[in-house]
């Protein structure tokens, strides 16, 4: 590596947050925004030519706001020969996102370093969409990985044995049983109720309570993220929307608590698929240690419903949250970003994984 200093990123570009750990000290966080200026007055009133995150969401009138990423992938990777035009335009908002996070990471001179990070990504994301991420690195990182995010939480917290990880994002929810070894494709499952999913169901019910109420999903998002809950018992919830131009409270108590139920069938589902197709002997041990990270995991109730569910559908389970469900993932791909012997890098090719290299070390370690 050329350059003098060495700079490790663990890096998550979540659908509606985006993270980084640095091994310097610095990490971050910022709504997954862009947004260029209208016009030439908007132009000139902002004095730049993008912003991004909340400073993007806070001045959306003059602005074109873009969110590159959806479902935990960018936008139109899944067949970007059909949609070219829009699917470079993404990769280009993306890649001014993660500019722009590394910019906070090395307070804007990224030329002192030789920048590596690893990258989460959904557990089951697609070739495409992993070379994606990778194409999105170029010119921002010197050298890059892709792994799963639900395996960066259980590599960071030193969970690699007996244990089910779920995060929990806005796009996705993805799930991965760890066993002592690097998990294969069949260890993982992505579903596609997350966050947003939940934010699109509590609009719908507040809309259909509150007929005569002005809101956007904006809105709605950011009070599910100061109060989402599930448990049948605390204080009632009054959110502030305006009816006719008057900021009027309105209880929707009832209404976030059954948006927030609508993902843990799906999840129980697939907890007792990684179960059920996992080795009789060692099941017990699985339902006894599933993890929960990201920021949906933050719910109040959640681990108890989970609880619930899967005492009705699988005989019992423990579920318990980590210590920082926004940073885990990032904090994971940081450590795995240290871990990686420099000859990886150096022979890193373009579609490489982190899980493969994960697998060779292990391999050279014997």
């Amino acid at each position: 590596m050329t350059k003098q200093k060495v700079l490790n990123i663990g890096i998550d570009l979540g659908t509606s947050r985006s993270v980084i750990a640095c091994d310097n000290g610095v990490r971050t966080f910022i709504p997954s925004y862009v947004g260029f200026p209208k016009d030439t007055v908007s132009r000139k009133f902002f004095g730049k030519d993008i912003l991004f995150g909340d400073e993007a969401l806070k001045n959306k009138p003059a602005l074109e706001l873009h969110r590159p990423f959806d479902k935990g992938v960018l936008k139109f990777s899944d067949d970007p020969e059909k949609t070219v035009k829009d699917y470079k335009f993404t990769v280009n908002c993306a890649k001014q996102l993660l500019t722009h996070l590394v910019s906070l990471a090395t307070n804007g001179e990224p030329g002192e370093y030789s920048l590596r990070g690893v990258v989460g990504t959904p557990a089951l994301a697609s070739r495409k969409n992993k070379q994606t991420m990778m194409d999105i690195c170029e010119g921002v990182l010197d050298y890059v990985l892709v792994a799963s995010e639900p395996f960066c939480v259980a590599y960071g917290l030193n969970l690699l044995g007996s244990a089910l990880i779920i995060d929990i994002g806005a796009g996705t929810v993805d799930m991965c049983r760890m066993h002592g070894t690097v998990p294969a494709e069949d260890d993982q499952i992505t579903l596609t109720k997350g966050g947003d999913h939940i934010d699109g169901i509590f609009f719908d019910l507040v809309k259909s309570k509150y007929p005569e109420a002005n809101f956007t999903t904006n809105m709605l998002k950011k009070f599910k993220e100061e109060n989402a809950t599930i448990t049948g018992k605390g204080e009632e919830l009054f959110i502030t929307l305006p009816i006719n131009g008057k900021p009027t409270e309105l209880n929707v108590t009832e209404e976030i608590k059954a948006a927030c139920r609508t993902i843990v069938p799906d999840l129980v589902e697939g907890i007792g698929k990684l179960i059920s197709t996992y080795d009789p002997e060692f099941q017990d041990d699985l339902k006894q240690n599933v993890i929960l990270a990201g920021g949906g995991s933050q719910m109040i109730g959640l681990r108890k419903e989970i609880e619930d569910h899967m005492r009705k559908h699988l005989g019992y389970g423990r579920v318990s949250r980590v210590e920082e469900p926004v940073y885990a993932g990032a904090n994971g791909a940081l450590l795995l970003c240290r871990d990686m012997p420099e000859e990886y890098w150096t022979e890193l090719r373009p579609a490489a994984t982190a899980t493969q290299k994960v697998a060779a070390m292990a391999a050279v370690k014997g």
